[in-house]
């Protein structure tokens, strides 16, 4: 794991730099301000700027499959880290869209090592809003493999290593420590 967190940690110029990044516009959904700076509603509550990802993720009904997951992979604390981080969260709907028995074979604490595995490669170095990703652009995750980047229009949607897909639902949910995009399906690494 420390690997990993060497990869996220960026330089304190780096990180000044992020800090001056705007939210710009999005692809709201159900009403919601994509990007604005007042927070985004997702899964039921505010997310907000000023609150770091995992205290915007406790705050979602849709994500609590999700913040189980991270709490089991111990990842809180990573997450809770000054990054900036993107991550590509899965909703609960998203993660029952896997096989029976998946997500409670993954929570046990003999597969740590592959549910980190899972939970890392959705999520990137560096604050990369919807406005930021490109149709083909590949980005490396902390995992260490790569997610594909597919747009069509303001439709962003993500291609994993074993040829699944998901789209993000809704883009631009900033944190003190980074950006939250919404996705509807879990994405898979090849390891």
């Amino acid at each position: 794991m420390k690997a990993k967190e060497d990869r996220v940690k960026m330089k304190d110029k780096d990180k000044k730099a992020m800090n001056g990044t705007t939210t710009g516009g999005g692809m709201g959904t159900s009403g919601s301000m994509a990007g604005s700076s007042a927070g985004v509603m997702v899964g039921g509550a505010m997310m907000t700027p000023d609150k770091d990802i995992v205290a915007n993720a406790l705050g979602s009904a849709d994500h609590t499959t999700l913040v189980t997951a991270v709490k089991a992979a111990d990842l809180v604390p990573t997450l809770q880290g000054a990054g900036p981080f993107t991550v590509f969260a899965p909703t609960n709907a998203a993660f029952g869209k896997l096989p029976a028995g998946t997500v409670e074979t993954l929570v046990k604490p003999e597969n740590k090592a592959k549910l980190t595995t899972v939970l890392t490669y959705h999520v990137v170095p560096g604050r990369y809003l919807a406005s930021d990703l490109k149709d083909g652009q590949k980005l490396t995750t902390v995992e260490g493999e790569t997610l594909t980047v597919m747009k069509k229009g303001n439709a962003v949607m993500l291609h994993d290593t074993k040829g699944g897909m998901a789209t993000v639902t809704i883009p631009n949910v900033v944190s003190s420590n980074g950006v939250t995009h919404v996705v509807d399906t879990v994405l898979m690494p090849a390891r």
